[in-house]
């Protein structure tokens, strides 16, 4: 297999997006807190990293803080920015931080390796990913199918995003060791690996999606920001954003942990009953700094539908997200695992309306 982790931070600075600043992104690096992000001086503390903090897809972490929810249910929260899920996954199972903020299939991939994890709530329906290629190569890279040979860049190695590029290669022929991918993380660095050339095709969310198409840098081959589209890339719902935790910290802070579901199901609740504008009037600033708020807006508007109405783990979504890390990855195929360790559904169920 041959994969690589590009650092391209420094060239990501000299992109024109109008951001104050690479290093202090609302994403942040590895162990960088956000500013304001512990939200009551009461209540256990509770540290949750997520793998790319201002991207659309992980909105419900900051918005729970800035509606207020974590303190409404009475628990203090301290949010970390990471670049990569992967990375947000090995802090949390080193127990560094209590939670990750990432995809569901990481619960899968650890259950695998014998380690155990679990999502305690669902905050996507579907993946919010989409496939872009630059646009020089339009014509020439027409899917997947056209893969070979290429760089394709990825948050990092381990990431879920190289676990669905990986899949979308085999599914169309490509086996893994015929590619080359590529960590580029998200926002400025995935932005000026696709401009610099240093990538040929990459897989992101939004509002890296609406700024390289609205620049014509890039266009899509796959689109995962919708049921249907998720569908057709991975054949059913693939459940992506969650929280999940450790399984020893989870049946022993069960109080810690319903709190914070709590927050989530209402977080979840109030975007179903809010428009895409007065939610970006939620955001801080810095998190449409580099698209203007108007495009930030206008993607929010259109991927709504990804976010998981009840927080409820769709039926059918574990065993798709099997499916896929078993049809190229040796650690999970032919390993009998038990999917119900994987999710709980229990914390939800019980999540009380908050005051």
């Amino acid at each position: 297999m041959k994969s690589r982790t590009a650092v391209v931070t420094s060239i990501a600075c000299v992109v024109a997006l109008g951001v104050a600043g690479c290093a202090n992104n609302a994403q942040g690096g590895s162990g960088q807190a956000v500013a304001g992000s512990t939200t009551s001086v009461s209540g256990e503390k509770v540290t949750i990293m997520v793998g790319g903090l201002d991207k659309q897809i992980y909105l419900p972490f900051m918005l729970a803080k800035q509606l207020g929810y974590y303190d409404k249910a009475g628990v203090n929260v301290a949010l970390i920015g990471e670049g990569a899920g992967v990375d947000a996954t090995t802090e949390m199972m080193a127990g560094k931080v209590q939670g990750t903020g990432g995809f569901y299939d990481h619960t899968i991939a650890l259950r695998a390796q014998d380690q155990s994890a679990e999502s305690v709530v669902s905050m996507l329906q579907v993946p919010g990913e989409v496939e872009l290629c630059r646009s020089d190569l339009k014509g020439t890279v027409n899917s997947p199918k056209d893969w070979k040979g290429r760089h394709l860049g990825i948050t990092d190695v381990g990431s879920s995003t190289d676990f669905l590029t990986q899949y979308l290669g085999t599914q169309n022929g490509i086996d893994p060791s015929q590619t080359t991918r590529i960590g580029v993380q998200a926002g400025n660095t995935f932005i000026a690996a696709m401009q610099h050339k240093q990538i040929d095709c990459g897989m992101t969310t939004e509002p890296t999606v609406s700024k390289l198409l609205a620049d014509g840098t890039a266009y899509i081959i796959e689109d995962m920001r919708t049921a249907a589209g998720a569908k057709q890339s991975l054949g059913g719902t693939y459940p992506a954003t969650s929280l999940y935790m450790q399984t020893s910290y989870v049946q022993s802070h069960k109080d810690v942990v319903q709190k914070l579901v709590n927050a989530y199901v209402a977080t979840l609740k109030w975007i179903q009953t809010h428009t895409a504008a007065q939610i970006a009037d939620m955001m801080p600033p810095d998190y449409y700094a580099g698209v203007g708020k108007a495009s930030y807006t206008a993607a929010l508007n259109s991927e709504k539908g990804i976010f998981n109405p009840t927080g409820i783990m769709p039926a059918d979504g574990p065993k798709t997200c099997l499916a896929v890390l078993g049809a190229f990855n040796p650690k999970v195929k032919g390993k009998a695992i038990d999917l119900t360790q994987t999710y709980t559904n229990e914390f939800v169920q019980a999540a009380q309306p908050l005051s």
